[in-house]
């Protein structure tokens, strides 16, 4: 098992620096359409060709290929832009809905949704664990910039409970997951993860692909996968 395995499987969540140079960044961003920029954030960037080819690039990385798995495709893909103008927290929590092309009646399926239109259910965690989301940031994040913390380990103990998710943090304590320019944040989506309010004046730009199993149980399908 390499380095990059092993702390991904121990603590969820693994940095690679210098995945993009800056001008690749550059780039990307100003592809990212004026909407999603004026809305701070979407999550339905990998219906664009550009996204879905940018997928196939970070899965191709000498490093990110290491991790993830041959039978996986990218699922979704949200941005995030939060800077002075446009800030916000998010409390502790897990990524728990996963993006799906239809109901399936099935009783381990639960917390239906849409949200911009798409379909969302929450599987089991059996499915989530299989999951890994790769975080691209197009600027340089650092402590003040509304970086994620991290619960530390956190993923290896199933969907919790918000009483079972605060006594977590508090015995594990949270790391930054600060990167810079660049740079790529592996993170397993049951990993407790939270961001404070930006208090710098820069701006944090962040594309967040999920990349799951191609086939999925019960029946389920992705809405999309590249």
């Amino acid at each position: 098992m390499s380095a990059l395995h092993d702390q991904l499987a121990r603590a969820g969540f693994a940095l690679v620096p210098g995945v993009l140079d800056s001008a690749r960044c550059a780039g990307i961003a100003a592809r990212l359409a004026p909407s999603a920029s004026a809305s701070g954030g979407t999550r339905c960037l990998l219906e664009q060709d550009w996204c879905a080819a940018l997928a196939g690039e970070l899965r191709r990385h000498a490093e990110l290929a290491r991790v993830i798995p041959a039978d996986h495709s990218a699922v979704q893909c949200t941005y995030f832009e939060k800077s002075a103008a446009r800030n916000w927290l998010v409390p502790l929590h897990q990524d728990l809905s996963i993006p799906v092309a239809a109901r399936v009646d099935a009783p381990e399926l639960r917390g239906w949704s849409s949200k911009e239109g798409g379909l969302f259910v929450q599987p089991p965690a059996a499915l989530l664990g299989q999951l890994l989301a790769v975080r691209l940031h197009l600027d340089d994040c650092g402590p003040t910039d509304g970086a994620l913390r991290l619960v530390p380990g956190s993923h290896l103990h199933g969907a919790m409970s918000a009483e079972m998710a605060q006594a977590k943090r508090a015995e594990r304590g949270e790391s930054m997951g600060v990167s810079a320019l660049g740079g790529v944040l592996l993170m397993r989506p049951l990993l407790l993860h939270a961001s404070s309010r930006s208090t710098g004046t820069s701006r944090r730009r962040v594309l967040h692909f999920v990349f799951g199993p191609t086939v999925l149980p019960f029946g389920l399908a992705w809405q999309r996968m590249a």
